[in-house]
């Protein structure tokens, strides 16, 4: 079967990988002249910057790729344990390390906030359980709502009602983590592991709580190389397997006949014929840009969906060290309601952001010249509105992201230590890789119910087109986009071979 791959990101590469370990014909075309994504690299004056993602976890979801050829994951990539996960900083002077092994993390947690010692190890069974709950139900699989997770009529029973109860679909991320801990600083921490969808604590469901067992049971790793190794590796074994890369070739469109993705049409105009067709393009504009027509408006009314998150990343090559810095670090806002507010509600940008710093240099001393840091400096901002103009707002920005840097990290003369700088921002991301706005996790996941449900990887109004990718389930982060991929692949594959049934819904296109 000839599959055709729009797009070189994580998802699209571990999609090709698993279809051409599967035997399938796989053609991927990438519109940058790297595979990646936004895992790419920039290097200058003897720095190297991960310029995209910079946290793994969950590596069994990278395993698992590598295996469908017969490949043992940690033959090709070099993946180090980091301990602490986090170290973070706050306003009045406290230093708290997230660390590796969930009883430490408690003890020093414990330090900080004695009675949130017992909150913290009640949090994390709580998010042991939705960890479970999402990899039973929730992962693995083409899922786009609540029928997709569970047959209820099916499998009612006691023990399945408890996995239902034990969703939390009345609560909020920040909720459920206000029932168990009360020291604002040990909460502000906890409820950044939703930054990883790049949405509200205060908006998104309690589920995503089960993102704290992914980092903590599993561990955060770093692939000696920069995470920028990943999709280096991908590429290797996607050639090794004949995948035929396309690179500097952008899709114009998806040919889309009686309701069937037919062909990928190249913006030079050639017509390349797929019997089925994988996006990593940004699901949204998929489906707006590529699809269009009956099928393209069909989906747009199938719900709202809103951008996650964009953000500044400043790429800062210093001269001198911080030494007091761990290998990730998150220097925390003021007032997370005001951040959060500024963001997610007003579309602007926050008066005193939390700032995320990647300090690679910790492991990787290669990564600067001798002495030196390659820090990675990313600040979450609103997705692009229509009056915000990022060359006029950046440098006001980077003003108050190393004000803040000085004020609660030790960094005061950050300044005087830059010999090399660069900058990235919403507008630069809406551009450089074609997603929805600018934003860098794809879809937000704010509501209680329907907040953790992505578009589908099979999708519902084009036959034989499959989703990719941080804005298709089971949503942005590094293990999540590369399992999207091999969701799409399996779904795909299970589909050529006649394995079960496809479920698609085709009357709105149909009445059209």
């Amino acid at each position: 079967m000839k599959t055709g791959i729009i797009g070189g990101g994580l998802g699209g590469l571990a999609a090709a990988c698993t279809l051409a370990a599967r035997g399938h014909d796989v053609v991927l075309f990438e519109k940058n002249d790297w595979l990646g994504g936004k895992a790419a690299v920039l290097e200058q004056g003897g720095y190297r910057f991960d310029m995209g993602p910079t946290i793994l976890t969950m590596p069994r979801v990278l395993e698992r790729i590598f295996a469908e050829a017969g490949r043992e994951l940690h033959r090709e990539l070099d993946l180090r344990r980091l301990d602490p996960q986090w170290r973070c900083f706050y306003d009045d002077g406290t230093v708290l390390d997230l660390r590796d092994d969930p009883k430490r993390a408690a003890e020093e947690i414990g330090r900080l906030s004695p009675e949130d010692r017992a909150g913290f190890e009640r949090f994390m069974a709580v998010a042991s359980r939705l960890s479970d709950v999402s990899d039973r139900f929730f992962f693995w699989k083409s899922v786009e709502d609540l029928r997709d997770t569970m047959d209820l009529k099916a499998n009612m029973s006691l023990a399945t009602l408890k996995d239902v109860m034990a969703l939390r679909m009345h609560r909020t991320v920040a909720g459920q983590i206000k029932r168990d801990v009360k020291d604002g600083r040990v909460a502000q921490m906890l409820e950044h592991f939703i930054q990883y969808v790049g949405s509200s604590p205060l908006a998104s469901p309690a589920v995503l709580c089960g993102i704290a067992q992914m980092q903590q049971g599993e561990g955060v790793w770093y692939p000696m190389g920069g995470t920028r190794a990943v999709p280096l590796a991908l590429a290797r074994l996607a050639e090794s397997l004949g995948v035929e890369v396309r690179t500097g070739t952008g899709v114009e469109r998806i040919e889309v006949e009686a309701g069937r993705a037919r062909a990928i049409i190249t913006d030079a105009g050639e017509r390349v014929a797929c019997d089925r067709v994988v996006s990593n393009m940004d699901s949204v504009r998929t489906y707006a840009e590529l699809v269009g027509g009956a099928e393209g408006r069909a989906f747009a009314r199938t719900r709202k969906r809103e951008a996650a998150c964009s953000g500044v990343v400043l790429y800062l090559g210093l001269d001198r060290a911080y030494e007091h810095l761990a290998h990730h670090n998150f220097v925390f806002s003021r007032d997370p309601e005001e951040e959060f507010g500024a963001i997610y509600d007003h579309g602007e940008p926050a008066p005193d952001p939390t700032a995320y710093i990647a300090a690679p240099a910790r492991t990787e001393p290669g990564v600067a010249p001798e002495g030196g840091e390659a820090l990675y400096v990313l600040v979450h901002t609103p997705y692009l509105r229509s009056h915000h103009d990022w060359r006029r707002m950046l440098p006001h920005y980077r003003e108050v992201i190393l004000d803040k840097l000085g004020r609660a990290a030790g960094m005061e003369d950050i300044r005087s230590r830059i010999q090399v700088e660069r900058a990235l921002t919403p507008q630069d991301i809406h551009e450089r890789y074609k997603v929805l706005n600018g934003a860098i996790y794809g879809l937000a996941s704010h509501g209680k119910v329907m907040g953790a449900f992505k578009p589908g990887n099979r999708s519902r109004q084009v036959e034989g087109l499959y989703l990719a990718g941080g804005s298709a389930h089971p949503g942005p982060g590094m293990p999540m986009a590369l399992m999207s991929g091999w969701i799409a692949a399996d779904t795909l594959d299970a589909d050529a071979r006649g394995a079960g049934g496809v479920a698609r819904e085709r009357a709105d296109v149909a009445a059209e």
